[in-house]
């Protein structure tokens, strides 16, 4: 005879389950000791990929490790997180938006081009300083996808260059086939809904 309520069974199985789980997931864990530095791609039509980026950034700042961020499209516009770091974290975080803008508002291959290389080439200076821990290239795949800067290039540094403990961040819709091939980490961000189809425009607070 058992004082057991179903309630009280229900609870035993769960923490039997659980239990089950955490063994089977620090068994999996216990193999996973390697350490390096990541190429990592946030790509997709949907919000969230340089916001997702700029997270890792601030995780970064918080812990001490000194970082840095090539914006290669965004302009001279405000937006919250340069506002942020430029004002608190410069010693820790080097900032450059090199862009001028979406082509289709500046109107201009030749300069957009120029300022894409300018931009690579500043991108290069920060990921061979292995003193930062972390490189954000902020909508560099805008600039491959428009032929600004040859993939092949970015590719053969980030292969060869890269030293091996530096974290590279690589934003923009349309990632490259040859980009995602050497990638460690690659997210697709899905779009299901986006308030502009309604009419509504982007936010501060929310887009920049």
């Amino acid at each position: 005879m058992t004082d057991e309520t179903p309630q009280d069974a229900d609870l035993t199985r769960h923490a039997s389950k659980m239990a089950k789980k955490k063994a089977a997931r620090d068994k999996i864990m216990a193999t996973k000791t390697d350490k390096k530095g990541l190429i990592i791609v946030h790509t997709g039509k949907g919000k969230g990929k340089s916001s997702s980026a700029f997270g890792m950034i601030f995780r970064c700042i918080a812990h001490d490790m000194p970082c840095a961020v090539v914006q290669f499209i965004k302009g001279g516009m405000s937006t919250g997180e340069r506002d942020l770091i430029t004002a608190n974290f410069a010693d820790k975080c080097a900032f450059h938006t090199m862009g001028e803008g979406f082509t289709w508002e500046t109107q201009d291959k030749a300069r957009d081009t120029e300022m894409a290389q300018a931009a690579w080439e500043k991108s290069k200076e920060l990921i061979r300083d292995e003193r930062n821990a972390m490189v954000l290239l902020d909508e560099i795949n805008i600039a491959l996808r428009y032929d600004y800067i040859e993939i092949n290039d970015v590719v053969a540094f980030l292969v060869d260059e890269k030293p091996e403990m530096t974290h590279v961040v690589l934003t923009g819709r349309n990632a490259k086939e040859e980009l995602i091939e050497i990638a460690d980490l690659v997210t697709e961000m899905e779009l299901v809904k986006h308030p502009f189809r309604s009419g509504v425009k982007a936010q501060i607070g929310v887009e920049f």
